[in-house]
């Protein structure tokens, strides 16, 4: 691991702390997020903090319980710029940019289907709002959420391989301050 990744790996240590796992039924343990060495290696400061606030919230609920009420408290509460709807900062095209933890999502009528052993796992997103929490690997993350099948109205951690998604439409966004364009 190079000294710039350390001092991410370690950056990232000090802003995070508590959390589970949610969204298809794969759960996770809570870890520190993280980026896979080989991927992006710089996250940015705003992303670290929704990170952080994030993680404090893994396995409590948010408002109401809504999908949209994590993302909303943790864009608010970091001073975020964003239009108070669905557009969560800066749109990101996952296959010409960086992906990083505290990325959002937001997912229009998606559908997933993958296999895991001898068992084929299907579930849909009509329309649902998510935290990238960590990133394992270009287009493989791990989302934190509430309002899942998963883990009910509480903030919850779950897998999501992009190429698993056979219908339907998504958007990642890049939280942006208020003073940045």
């Amino acid at each position: 691991m190079n000294l710039k990744l350390l001092f991410i790996a370690l950056l990232s240590a000090f802003h995070m702390a508590g959390y589970t796992s949610v969204v298809t039924g794969i759960h996770r343990s809570p870890d520190t997020p993280e980026v896979s060495a080989d991927y992006c290696d710089s996250v940015p400061e705003l992303n670290l903090k929704i990170t952080g606030l994030v993680k404090q919230q893994i396995g409590a609920t948010v408002a109401r319980g809504e999908c949209w009420d994590l993302a909303a408290l943790v864009l608010n509460q970091n001073d975020a710029k964003w239009d108070g709807r669905y557009v969560f900062g800066r749109e990101v095209d996952p296959d010409k940019e960086c992906v990083y933890p505290g990325d959002l999502v937001q997912f229009e009528g998606v559908s997933i289907k993958y296999t895991r052993g001898l068992t084929v796992y299907s579930e849909s997103m009509g329309h649902h709002t998510a935290v990238i929490y960590e990133v394992k690997a270009k287009g493989v993350f791990v989302l934190a959420h509430q309002n899942t099948g998963t883990s009910g109205r509480k903030v919850g951690l779950s897998d999501l391989d992009l190429k698993t998604i056979i219908k339907g439409k998504y958007q990642i966004y890049r939280p942006v301050g208020k003073g940045e364009d």
